[in-house]
């Protein structure tokens, strides 16, 4: 069976997430699509000519067109954060852009599974699921998968314990008010303060919510302060969704989604746990938060819901 996957966005992170589909099994056939053509194509030949010992897969550049009958379709265009930048300020530039690729890409693959990754990729997930007429099961945003990441690498480096036994999240807006729901994280079926407190074997580093968020929440800033743009992290966090689109079976994670009546929050995307499988987004699961996790959430739901009518009224 052809399994196709469309990459729309050949810049840094569209170009890592080709190179490292193709070094995966996940893929029969890649598709690079950019507005700059010999981008896309330079792109596409030298990750193609990176194939040559492994099993064949095709890798090529292409217009629209080409990604017709495509599993998943990625898209990663748009204005790319600069240093100092919100997410939020990437707003107004990249809706446009996200506009356009619906108008475009939605007649083309009206059955495939869509990954968001464009920044703020909360409010473009919203405007491509109000515009290109996809079913919302079949639109994900890559959300907090990334936030979650940065949280779990953390964690396990203070406590020297593997990142698989660290099962803590991230939730809200992939951004300034996103936040940890600690009522809800464990290590190793263990609550996270008194894991800190009774199996740490660094006491150099104690339990501390305000550290482990604010390291969160400005990984990103420091990375592009540093080297310019930030690509690995988020390209296996993608493909991670990737993988749990083409399993067998559904899996939990946080992803970025419309609410509908969760926590009290609608008609607005953001992060919460949620069902992912072979059909897309399967459902929406609701934790037992605190009342002051709920707040959060709200919260971050209200500073998205407020760009959001900003940019509908005019």
């Amino acid at each position: 069976m052809s399994r196709k996957i469309t990459i729309i966005g050949a810049g840094s992170v569209g170009a890592t997430m080709a190179y490292t589909l193709s070094l995966e099994t996940l893929a029969t056939e890649i598709v690079l699509i950019d507005i700059n053509d010999k981008k896309a194509d330079g792109e596409a030949m030298d990750i193609l000519q990176s194939t040559a010992y492994r099993d064949p897969i095709d890798v090529k550049a292409g217009t629209y067109q080409d990604a017709e009958d495509s599993s998943i379709v990625i898209i990663t265009s748009g204005m790319p954060r600069k240093p100092g930048m919100t997410r939020l300020d990437l707003a107004k530039t990249n809706v446009e852009v996200i506009r356009d690729i619906a108008s475009k890409i939605a007649p083309v693959c009206p059955y495939a599974k869509y990954i968001i990754v464009s920044n703020p990729v909360d409010i473009l997930t919203y405007v491509f699921m109000k515009e290109s007429g996809i079913p919302e099961s079949q639109i994900i945003g890559s959300g907090t998968q990334l936030d979650t990441a940065r949280l779990r690498s953390l964690l396990a480096d203070e406590l020297s314990v593997s990142q698989k036994n660290v099962h803590a999240y991230v939730f809200g807006e992939h951004g300034d008010s996103s936040f940890v729901p600690w009522s809800a994280a464990n290590i190793g079926g263990i609550p996270i303060p008194e894991y800190y407190e009774k199996y740490n074997p660094n006491p150099q580093h104690q339990y501390d919510e305000a550290h482990i968020i604010d390291y969160v929440r400005n990984s990103g800033s420091k990375v592009i302060a540093e080297k310019g743009a930030t690509y690995y992290a988020v390209t296996v966090a993608v493909i991670k969704i990737c993988r749990m689109l083409l399993s067998s079976d559904c899996s939990i994670t946080t992803v970025s989604t419309m609410l509908h009546g969760e926590y009290g929050i609608r008609d607005v995307c953001l992060s919460i746990s949620c069902m992912v499988g072979p059909g897309g987004l399967a459902k929406r699961i609701q934790l037992h938060l605190t009342d002051e996790e709920i707040a959060q959430l709200q919260a971050s739901a209200a500073k998205l819901r407020e760009l959001l009518d900003q940019i509908y009224a005019e």
